[in-house]
């Protein structure tokens, strides 16, 4: 990180960490419409955004009042006046410029998945720390005060949790050329939605021993555009995950205890501007929990700047991200084998 700039301007800043200056690499919609609004609502700023079309960025910086654009990621990366990025392009391509942007000093948030694969996911993780920048996957659910609850209500409320069910399916219609049906930019519905239900299934499970899956291609892309998979646990224990560009819009998941259960609903990609619910049984006892609307991006940011700050290791860390991605990779060889795959 660049500390000097850094430095400079914290006394302008009321929060608790220092105001960090992002570039974004491309102009993808996650950014568009979510996490640049997020940073420029936080007490962080977008200073430069970055598209292979120089067009393209300059409206990007113009809708969102960022002051610098550039026709290309590696123009980006060598403005100095930078502290971080914020990676929003394909999957495919997540690897090449974390650690392109490690190489030139600045701390990461990138979007979830972090790399292509288990192995990708190591050498960027490991490359970052050589580096010496801090390091997020952007999986933006767990910074909401409602999945915090809902873990915590699976840790020390619920007695030996038996079951997860996780799902986040929507419809992908008429866009035959979206990148998350590219195989060689790592599409597909386990990639780009099914790694919320994992990452789910991990914070209240664990890694699992062993993972089954079944994946359909209704688009003929080379890339699974529906699947569902079983997590098993050699204890007994199991989560159910599936994923999907085919159905309704769908996300939710809960959790199935001996003495009760923990039920979410719009569980990932939760509305800003709406209260939001958790329900629940313990011992008999019925519960709802009620949270004000939160922008859980901008508490992403937040936490990112304040682990950037204090040197500290965020919640979804590279080490998460190797996690999760070595179930996803499972997931997807069993998929592929119709076999169980052992983790």
């Amino acid at each position: 990180m660049r500390w000097d700039r850094v430095a400079a301007d914290m006394s302008a800043h009321s929060s608790d960490s220092a105001s960090l200056e992002f570039g974004v690499l491309g102009t993808a919609g996650i950014a568009d419409t979510a996490v640049v609004p997020a940073i420029a609502a936080s007490d962080h700023a977008v200073g430069a955004v970055a598209s292979r079309d120089a067009d393209r960025a300059a409206a990007f910086a113009a809708r969102h009042s960022i002051p610098r654009s550039y026709d290309s990621y590696e123009a980006l990366l060598d403005d100095d006046a930078l502290d971080a990025v914020y990676v929003p392009l394909p999957n495919g391509l997540h690897a090449e410029w974390t650690k392109r942007a490690a190489d030139a000093g600045l701390d990461v948030l990138c979007e979830k998945p972090l790399a292509a694969d288990a192995a990708e996911t190591r050498d960027v993780v490991d490359h970052c720390e050589r580096r010496g920048v801090t390091l997020m996957e952007a999986f933006m659910y767990r910074y909401h005060p409602r999945t915090e609850r809902a873990v915590e209500l699976a840790a020390t409320a619920l007695d030996d949790v038996r079951t997860v069910t996780a799902t986040f399916r929507f419809p992908l219609y008429d866009r035959p050329n979206d990148v998350r049906l590219d195989p060689e930019l790592a599409g597909g519905s386990l990639m780009d939605v099914g790694c919320y239900p994992v990452s789910l299934a991990r914070a209240v499970l664990g890694v699992p021993d062993r993972a089954y899956a079944h994946a359909g291609d209704t688009r003929d892309a080379g890339v699974d555009t529906e699947l569902a998979g079983v997590l098993a646990y050699d204890d007994g224990r199991s989560a159910r995950v599936a994923s999907g560009f085919d159905t309704r819009h769908v996300e939710r998941y809960r959790v199935d205890a001996t003495n009760g259960w923990v039920e979410v609903e719009n569980a990932f990609d939760a509305p800003a501007d709406e209260r939001l619910e958790l329900r629940y049984e313990v011992d008999g006892r019925n519960g709802v929990e009620t949270f004000p609307a939160v922008d859980q991006y901008r508490l992403q940011v937040e936490h990112f700047a304040d682990r950037v700050a204090a040197d500290e290791t965020p919640l979804t860390d590279g080490a998460a991200a190797v996690e999760n991605m070595r179930v996803l990779d499972a997931l997807a060889e069993s998929a592929a084998t119709d076999a169980p795959v052992d983790l």
